[in-house]
């Protein structure tokens, strides 16, 4: 029956190896981590690195290291590592990649250029260009007034680009891209569908034909949706006409190049397409004047001047600069894993941080907005057939090519086909939603996680949902760790293998002998547990102390323990709250004559508890390299007392 004890007589001092080397050999002595240093690791060596201060050792390294980068080969791999077109491009495949990377690279251009201030960051960017230069309470302002507040905002926006590339410069400098560890999954796949439906809505305007100001700041969606909807009525029956056609194209044509992409020998390039087929039309049926249809006019043309952009209130530039650059990194960390995870290739995130801090340091001096990555055009240069960063070169082509030639070419594009093209490219970001059942069947916390930072990002904006995503999943972890329980272990009877009790009922467990794992970080966070479930194990706490939540067996510790061995595998690591409280075990249980052995700690662990002081609690003989040499040691302690009773669960 379940929950009842039979009993079996131990092995005698004689025929204790049943228990110690229950596989019938003795094949060693246990070993403690002094034993075992002595005898596979370098003492010397070993000596010498407790002996050299911490800081000493950095400053060793990063010199060995500065001095390698300053060889030739160093240098080399610096250059590869920064430029990653050098490994790349020897290995390009022309003749299979180039006519998908011109295409997509064209499209992209072509779709960019009339387009370039839908980016998520513009909504950014504009509300902290009106606090820098907000606008006059006079509002009827003459055309040079206007022309005036309309450069200042520009310089403004330019010195955000050159604040946000500065900062993302400094943070490669520092090695923050290991900051992208923070961003999970759900996290990542949440922000990039949550603003995938910012996009969306603020398309809606253009897609209705309603001359509608951009909304900024937070709830700015449902601002967007209340206006549209009021303005509704107003809708231009020739610019819904412009977007379902460019609709009904678009999509098929997107559904076609997904499932013939392996047949097609490149997607079919139904933007580009859609582009010209729409600036004909409007310019031969005069759809802007006959219609009133909203078309994107006249482009800036020549190439800007190069100018220092104005740093006379640099602290409030940085202010918002610092979220700036920090969605910028987060929305092309999120979007560059997610690609990362659909082809199978790795990205650094310490180079994407270089990346966007030189283009937008260099880009601030042309008078330009603060860039990032976007998810309508990423979107569409994969859809288009987009293989390497080769397409970016021809997109950079298309746009210098309209700064200085063919911007009278995008005169009569209509806004709406614009729109439709951003909107049909975001369908990839709402697939993910696809996901969440599945989700909610592995992981019920990720869901969590996936639905407050969606419902962050579309109720607030893509920065503080971010914040909230971020801070959200943190606190998962924190509890997580919270609520790990810790396993009092039996021995798998015929084999050396410690598990937890509760996972099976004919595990051997000897009286004296308590066999603990706790497999959490032990911080600040965790040490007030850990001392709860130790003390009601070892019964160290006072009379009345109420038994921690457990599902270890009943009864499991209802002998006099003696000897107890904690397992550390499943602690990576430990601050000083947690190594003082193990300190402080250690001399309660010297004090109660509890033997306590430590096993299988790592190097950062054990380290850090000698710097407590642990050692002058223990012995090195009471720290061992593995559970098994810990029990095997402990069995020896114990045999001494004569025939034991093993109490096996049934």
């Amino acid at each position: 029956m379940s929950g009842l004890r039979s009993t079996r007589t131990c092995p005698g001092l004689g025929e204790a190896s049943d228990l110690k080397y229950p596989l019938g050999s003795k094949f060693r002595e246990p070993l403690t981590q002094a034993r075992f240093q002595q005898l596979f690791g370098d003492a010397e060596q070993d000596s010498e690195l407790r002996a050299e201060p911490r800081w000493s050792r950095l400053r060793r390294q990063w010199r060995r290291r500065r001095a390698s980068a300053c060889s030739g080969p160093g240098a080399w791999r610096l250059l590869l590592a920064r430029l990653p077109p050098l490994r790349w491009l020897p290995h390009y495949r022309w003749r299979a990649w180039l006519l998908g990377d011109a295409v997509a690279g064209v499209t992209v251009g072509i779709v960019h250029v009339p387009q370039g201030t839908f980016a998520v960051l513009s909504l950014m960017t504009g509300s902290a260009v009106e606090r820098l230069v907000p606008e006059p309470l006079e509002r009827n302002l003459s055309a040079i007034e206007r022309e005036q507040l309309d450069a200042q905002r520009v310089g403004a926006a330019a010195a955000m680009a050159f604040g946000s590339g500065a900062l993302m410069l400094g943070m490669f400098a520092l090695q923050l891209g290991v900051l992208a560890t923070f961003l999970s999954e759900p996290v990542v796949k949440a922000l990039t569908s949550g603003a995938a439906l910012h996009v969306l809505v603020s398309q809606l305007p253009s897609l209705l034909g309603l001359p509608l100001p951009r909304q900024i700041g937070c709830f700015a969606l449902f601002k967007t949706l209340a206006a549209v909807l009021t303005e509704l009525p107003r809708s231009s029956p020739a610019e819904l006409t412009i977007s379902a056609l460019s609709l009904a194209l678009l999509v098929p044509v997107k559904e076609l190049n997904v499932r013939f992409r392996d047949r097609l020998p490149t997607p079919i390039p139904g933007e580009i397409v859609m582009v010209l087929l729409a600036s004909v039309l409007c310019f031969t049926s005069s759809l802007d004047t006959r219609y009133n249809v909203q078309i994107v006019g006249l482009l800036p043309g020549g190439f800007p001047q190069p100018l220092l952009p104005s740093l006379a209130e640099l602290p409030r530039i940085l202010v918002d600069s610092l979220p700036m650059a920090m969605v910028t990194f987060a929305v092309s960390a999120s979007l560059a894993s997610i690609y990362a995870d659909k082809y199978s290739y790795t990205i650094d995130s310490n180079q994407e941080l270089l990346a966007h801090g030189v283009s937008n340091l260099i880009s601030s001096f042309f008078s330009c907005f603060p860039n990032s990555a976007t998810l309508a055009t990423t979107s569409l240069l994969v859809d288009a057939g987009g293989n390497t960063q080769l397409a970016g070169l021809f997109s950079c082509m298309v746009v210098l090519s309209v700064l200085l030639w063919l911007g009278p070419f995008f005169y009569y594009l209509p806004k709406a086909v614009l729109a439709c093209i951003n909107i049909s490219s975001m369908r990839q970001m709402f697939f993910q939603m696809r996901e969440l059942p599945q989700l909610w069947r592995i992981s019920r916390v990720d869901f969590a996680v996936w639905m407050v930072t969606w419902v962050a990002v579309v109720t607030l904006s893509v920065d503080l949902g971010l914040a909230v995503g971020v801070v959200f999943s943190m606190m998962t972890v924190v509890c997580r760790t919270q609520r790990i329980q810790c396993l009092a272990l039996g021995l798998a009877e015929g084999t050396e293998l410690y598990r937890p009790l509760r996972e099976s009922h004919k595990l051997l467990q000897v009286p004296g002998l308590l066999v603990l794992s706790y497999p959490t970080p032990l911080y600040f966070g965790t040490r007030g547990q850990f001392r709860r479930i130790l003390e009601w194990h070892l019964r160290l706490g006072e009379g009345g102390q109420e038994a921690p939540k457990t599902d270890d067996p009943p009864d499991a510790v209802a002998e006099p323990v003696r000897v107890v061995v904690l397992d550390c595998s499943g602690v990576p690591f430990v601050d000083a709250a947690g190594a003082r409280d193990v300190v402080q075990l250690a001399s309660r249980c010297r004090d109660a004559g509890i033997h306590l052995l430590l096993a299988q700690c790592n190097a950062s662990v054990l380290g850090t508890l000698t710097q407590a002081g642990l050692l002058d609690r223990v012995s090195p003989e009471q720290l061992f390299v593995s559970v098994q040499d810990a029990a095997a040691y402990a069995l020896e302690t114990l045999e001494l007392s004569g025939p034991k009773t093993c109490t096996v669960w049934v």
